[in-house]
């Protein structure tokens, strides 16, 4: 089952380069994608079956270990044509070092012998969010690629390379995350960073060309942080297996591999290649943001939080994740594309997330865990009904999405439903705050308390101006036909069912997937949510339906009498122009204030990357010069 897991997708990838007729193409992707879920439901239901014990294998790995190898050599080979070609140097050196440790380590140390892979809660919890939410990812991408190339015709169409890369990269995260070699789980790190690397750049302008570099180059860098943390535990440890990481608790193969999951999950100081990630079409950043890319740094970091308890390195992380959630928060203030504040709001919280796994308490945990779930839904949806607005509309910009509810209802409840799910009650995002703020209480570190606080209150002003928008009523200029595909709406109504399903059912998630992820990590497990909890919350659930209902009745509100509005001026009868006092026609309009001299990136950028990057070199000098703590 393993093998198919990792196997099915891998297939799809190389059968995506031969199809070339696009109805054929969206079959398969379908069959494609209803494989991989269905394969995912069927080993879990044997897992649980079975006891739903910890499942470890040690298979016969010595043509697997080889064509691992030839798999290394074969993607620094490929960054080093690619690097040549565009003129790029970094990448080259890095991939090329990281390369060499990885392998000098491997054929040259003897180690004892462990599992290769291994399957737990924690494991099954992330199969389930590849396979489903990546799965209808894909599906909806059959769909949004037809708008995206009729919309962006100077763009080659390149389908059947991206079709390759989404299953490409969906098998390399069941490979990462079923694995328990650091051998195999860096060969599947480095596999994923190609990949994004190659989606970022799909459309070769040079913006998408500049960006992908930059994404890899960064990537890369956390990749030899990995190779180094390989070498550490071969030669100092005679040890491969991640979780001897975790119960040796050496702080700096910990050092090197909490760098590889800061970079991979884009956080300070390297944060940049995740804003980059925004030129390449919407599948890929809803992929990368919510599903798989930056999922594997925090799952990455949540493997290895239990080891992060109390000492310099957990001190570390959880700085920088802290700072990464409030000054994220801040910048996303200032944006009014789209994307790029759901680029800002991803990084914040995947920070917070960072937070709760660097100070490495059951509670902490727990509520990285919850966070992680209710972030890859609600981030997927909401990036993949941004993309759909932008075909429909033709633009991405928030201030354009005025009144979407009663131009295009069906993505305005759509996307009115995801914002509500970051931030509004009872969504498991404000809950797991709320948790987390408790734990860093509990923990007595004031910092991070008011990190959160703040980053919160943030947090709030750029969803709740988004959310204004949608519902903001008014006379449309002129009719808006609604162009997306019903594979687009797909995958948004999923995403929407399981998001309203996630808050309806959040006590049983609690029991039954988070607790036991967190009893397997730590041997113990906290209750968290306690029984007046339990009773608030299900109050709290009526309220799942305020959203929805209150989008409906504006959208219902369209042919109501409107009052003539007097904006210190003569009203020419339609609301939408005036004669001022200077007798010149004026046009009105309704607008968001985003505090750009205060919040924005210009000013926040250099100043949290200084501070970040001053954190990660400290704390390497501290721990490379023998601190205990």
């Amino acid at each position: 089952m393993i093998l198919l897991l990792i196997g099915i997708p891998a297939v799809l990838a190389v059968l995506f380069q031969l199809i070339r007729n696009e109805k054929a193409r969206g079959y398969v992707v379908y069959a494609g994608a209803g494989i991989i879920m269905l394969t995912t439901v069927i080993f879990i239901v044997r897992w649980i079956t079975g006891g739903a014990q910890t499942w470890t294998f040690y298979p016969e790995t010595e043509l697997i270990d080889h064509l691992m190898t030839a798999g290394d050599i074969f993607l620094m080979c490929l960054i080093i044509y690619l690097s040549v070609k565009y003129g790029r140097i970094l990448p080259i050196i890095l991939s090329v070092l990281q390369t060499a440790i990885v392998l000098y380590t491997e054929f040259t140390v003897e180690v004892a012998e462990g599992p290769h892979m291994m399957v737990d809660w924690l494991t099954i919890l992330m199969c389930i969010i590849i396979a489903f939410i990546g799965g209808f990812i894909c599906i909806y991408t059959v769909g949004y690629m037809k708008g995206y190339h009729h919309h962006h015709k100077d763009v080659k169409d390149r389908q059947p390379f991206f079709f390759s890369m989404l299953f490409l990269f969906l098998a390399a995260m069941f490979g990462l995350v079923l694995s328990q070699n650091l051998i195999w789980i860096y060969f599947f790190w480095e596999i994923t960073s190609v990949i994004s690397f190659l989606m970022i750049g799909y459309t070769r302008s040079d913006e998408a060309v500049g960006n992908s570099f930059c994404a890899l180059w960064m990537n890369l860098l956390g990749g030899l942080g990995f190779a180094v943390a390989i070498a550490l535990m071969a030669y100092l440890y005679g040890t491969l297996q991640l979780m001897d990481v975790v119960e040796i608790g050496a702080l700096l193969p910990l050092m090197c591999l909490s760098l590889a999951g800061l970079t991979k999950s884009a956080q300070l100081p390297f944060s940049t290649w995740l804003l980059g990630a925004m030129v390449a079409p919407t599948p890929s950043s809803a992929l990368l943001h919510s599903a798989t890319m930056v999922k594997a740094g925090v799952y990455l970091l949540i493997r290895i939080s239990p080891a992060l308890e109390g000492n310099l390195v957990g001190i570390i992380v959880s700085s920088i994740g802290g700072l990464t959630f409030i000054m994220a928060s801040m910048m996303a203030i200032a944006q009014n594309d789209a994307k790029k504040v759901l680029a800002f709001s991803t990084i914040s919280n995947l920070g917070l997330i960072v937070a709760c796994s660097g100070i490495g308490v059951e509670e902490t945990v727990w509520a990285a865990i919850f966070l992680m779930i209710f972030h890859a839904v609600s981030k997927s949806m909401l990036f993949q009904s941004v993309g759909a607005t932008e075909n429909t509309l033709g633009s991405r910009d928030i201030e354009h999405m005025h009144g979407l509810i009663i131009t295009v209802p069906k993505l305005a409840y759509i996307m009115g439903i995801g914002i509500a799910g970051m931030y509004l009650a009872p969504f498991g995002m404000l809950i797991s705050k709320w948790v987390a703020l408790k734990s860093f209480v509990d923990s007595g570190n004031v910092v991070l308390v008011l990190f959160i606080a703040y980053g919160s209150a943030t947090t709030m002003f750029y969803w709740t101006k988004w959310l204004a928008k949608l519902l903001c009523f008014h006379i449309p200029r002129e009719k808006v036909k609604d162009v997306t595909h019903k594979d687009e709406y797909v995958s948004m109504f999923f995403h929407a069912a399981v998001m309203l399903l996630l808050c309806l059912l959040l006590p049983l998630v609690a029991i039954w997937v988070v607790n036991p992820i967190v009893r397997e990590l730590f041997g113990n497990s906290t209750d968290v949510l306690s029984m007046s909890v339990l009773t608030t919350m299900a109050i709290m659930l009526v309220s799942i339906f305020i959203v929805p209902v209150a989008m409906f009745f504006i959208s219902r509100r369209s042919y109501r009498a409107i009052v003539p509005i007097y904006m210190n001026g003569i009203n020419n009868g339609d609301n939408r122009f005036f004669m001022n006092s200077y007798g010149k026609n004026e046009h009105l309009y309704l607008s968001n204030w985003y505090l750009r001299f205060e919040f924005g990136r210009r000013h926040l950028r250099i100043p949290s990357i200084i501070m970040a990057a001053a954190v990660l070199v400290v704390g390497f000098c501290l721990v490379i010069g023998g601190v205990s703590w």
